[in-house]
């Protein structure tokens, strides 16, 4: 599935499931609180912090997932063609970074 196709799935979804979008500052709210979910399972399944009892069964595909449904709700309802968005930004990372990393002595 193309971000797009994604950006429709979603759509799709908060019409048939959802009544309607919550309000963009709603939205950045839940994205927040949702990347504080990666981050405890990173932080502590990947980190220096042991992991607690309650946390290892989380699953940090579906926290991605989750993160991803926001903003993809986000780009929904403020206008943006996130595949053009995309492409974009990938194509200017490209021609930005490709030497910057390949030169990049932390790196090697």
């Amino acid at each position: 599935m193309n971000i797009q196709n994604a950006q429709k799935a979603v759509d799709e979804w908060i019409k048939n499931h959802g009544v309607r979008y919550f309000n963009e500052l709603t939205n950045m709210a839940q994205l927040t609180e949702e990347v504080g979910e990666v981050a405890r399972i990173i932080a502590r399944r990947y980190g220096e912090q042991s992991e607690k009892e309650s946390d290892k069964n989380k699953d940090l595909g579906e926290e991605l997932a989750d993160v991803l449904f926001v903003v993809l709700c986000l780009a929904n309802q403020t206008g943006i063609d996130l595949q053009a968005s995309f492409d974009k930004k990938l194509d200017i990372k490209t021609k930005r970074d490709h030497e910057r990393h390949h030169n990049n002595e932390k790196l090697k």
